[in-house]
């Protein structure tokens, strides 16, 4: 399975993706931002892909996916929709390496990921969670029609929720 957008292609995570999991998510950025995954070798990074995505696209039809530039095939990041045990609703998220931000990718592949839950899955509210410090990502889900509404404990840090402007 996989969703195309005009520069984008985002793929279904597989063991071979380790190597760019391990660099993405110990980008510096991703810690402050997201958070420590503990994922420090190759081993560990497969383990996050069968455990974290792999398994929510068995359960829930959708996860995070590879994002990819489709005139290269360049790995750039993950994006796509997650279902949260503790939560009632859907949430986006994405990452980027630094080398593909501020370039309009995250805001392609985020209306990719979401067009896809409405079309294919049928999801109809889809919400953002986001660390308070983190102001281009609370931008980029403002840009999406998201409005801030409040808190949501992940973890022992309180994020901010952002909710469709319809509610």
């Amino acid at each position: 399975m996989h969703i195309e957008s005009e520069r984008l292609r985002l793929r279904e995570l597989v063991a071979e993706d380790a190597p760019f999991i391990l660099t993405l998510l110990n980008d510096p950025d991703f810690h402050r931002h997201i958070g420590d995954r503990g994922v420090r070798d190759l081993a560990a990074a497969r383990d996050y892909i069968e455990q974290g995505p792999r398994l929510s696209y068995a359960r829930h039809g959708f996860g995070l996916y590879l994002m990819e530039r489709r005139s290269d095939g360049a790995a750039m990041g993950i994006c796509g929709l997650v279902k949260r045990d503790h939560l009632p609703d859907v949430d986006i998220g994405y990452a980027l390496l630094p080398a593909f931000r501020r370039q309009g990718y995250a805001m392609e592949a985020a209306q990719a990921a979401l067009r896809d839950g409405r079309e294919r899955l049928g999801i109809k509210r889809v919400v953002g969670i986001v660390s308070a410090g983190n102001r281009d990502s609370i931008a980029l889900l403002e840009r999406l029609g998201l409005h801030e509404s409040g808190t949501v404990m992940m973890g022992e840090e309180a994020c901010l929720l952002l909710v469709p402007a319809t509610d």
